[in-house]
């Protein structure tokens, strides 16, 4: 490296790259920190809303997600075996009434080349923070890479290194919330429904099943469990889903497995004098509905305008940093409420006569555009100044 960079982030998943990437794009020099040799190809989040491919046509950089993505157009939901209603995307706004599906791996491998395409020395891998010093310059870091100890100074730094944040805490802020009592299993399968492109949610008196189409012929199911499965097993999944839906998975080939309790945490700030927190450093959601990598990229691009008027104007640094922790708590306590009414929907009280009659009127009426809107992220907000 010739120069101190304007911006060191650390982490390297889908929000720190996307981070990266708007600072290039803006002449902004910026070094990534990511712990981890490679990207880890191990299926997490699958689904972009329309909120984010829109980030994503300003920044240039929607083709190859289309190209390797699946566009989910409708949902259909059921209570138990029986077919409730529909939610279309299509009323939603154009030119992405759509959800893609993609996984998680891949969105990253695209944001990488992105970055690497404009500076191919922007991301160093296998790098260990140890420590993080800041003063009225600027902030000083110092990470171990592959055995050596090294130090890397910027003016301003963005921590993007998830729940577990070390920048969160070694900055002493809080992480207020707790875990839910819901666990899940998951797992990536052959595709051998009628859905085709659609995706199928079953609010089950057993607990919810979702159904989400994936590129290559695959298919996601993830299945609400009464208690956590650390080593979940193909058969597990596959016995829940014909118990529940009679619908057998015993000659589908399965590609993945996981499984995963729910939490909500929201960091008492989103900066801390020169640091800015974005992604699950700063707030994590329910998984159920999608929003969680989501919102990490909407919170990255009200960062990097923070971070791009901090360096025009320097003095004003903790004004519009101060500015984006407001702004995007609001959106992140949106987007947990909303996360936490899917997960509700999902739970065996929520079985009832009551449930299934208020659900069928929405899906069978003109409300059920709106919970379209919601379900795709509408309303969130997608600029601030």
């Amino acid at each position: 490296m010739d120069k101190q960079p304007d911006v060191v982030i650390i982490g390297g998943g889908p929000v720190g790259l996307y981070l990266a990437l708007r600072l290039l794009q803006s002449g902004i020099s910026c070094r990534v920190l990511e712990k981890k040799r490679s990207i880890d190809h191990h299926s997490k989040s699958l689904g972009i809303h329309p909120v984010s491919l829109e980030l994503f046509d300003d920044a240039g950089i929607t083709g190859p997600f289309l190209e390797q993505g699946l566009k989910i157009k409708k949902g259909i939901a059921f209570w138990n075996r029986s077919k409730l209603g529909e939610i279309s995307f299509e009323h939603c706004p154009t030119p992405h009434n759509y959800i893609l599906a993609i996984p998680q791996w891949k969105s990253e491998e695209i944001l990488e080349q992105q970055v690497l395409r404009l500076d191919p020395g922007c991301i160093i891998r296998n790098a260990s923070v140890s420590d993080i010093q800041q003063d009225k310059k600027g902030v000083q870091i110092r990470y171990s890479l592959n055995g050596n100890d090294q130090t890397i100074a910027g003016t301003f730094s963005a921590g993007c290194d998830g729940k577990n944040s070390f920048v969160r805490q070694s900055l002493n802020i809080p992480f207020d919330g707790g875990p839910y009592p819901d666990t899940y299993i998951m797992g990536d399968f052959d595709d051998n429904t009628d859905f085709g492109p659609d995706a199928a949610v079953y609010l089950h008196k057993e607990g919810l099943i979702e159904s989400f189409p994936l590129p290559n012929g695959l298919r996601r199911w993830v299945v609400k469990t009464d208690k956590y499965i650390a080593e979940p097993q193909p058969d597990e999944l596959r016995n829940m889903v014909l118990e529940r839906l009679d619908h057998s998975l015993e000659k589908c080939k399965n590609e993945m497995m996981s499984s995963f309790g729910v939490q909500q945490f929201t960091a008492d700030t989103f900066h801390l004098d020169r640091v800015l927190l974005a992604g699950d450093a700063a707030h994590v959601v329910s998984p159920i509905g999608g929003q969680g990598m989501n919102l990490g990229w909407i919170g990255a691009e009200k960062a990097f305008l923070a971070i791009h008027s901090a360096l025009k104007n320097p003095e004003m640094h903790e004004t519009l940093f101060e500015g984006y922790t407001q702004a995007h708590k609001k959106i992140a306590h949106k987007a947990a409420r909303r996360a936490e009414m899917n997960m509700h929907l999902g739970r065996k009280e929520s079985s009832g006569l009551i449930y299934e009659g208020v659900l069928k009127f929405i899906l069978t009426t003109p409300l059920s555009r709106l919970l379209a809107n919601v379900f795709t992220m509408r309303g969130l907000g997608k600029w601030w100044i």
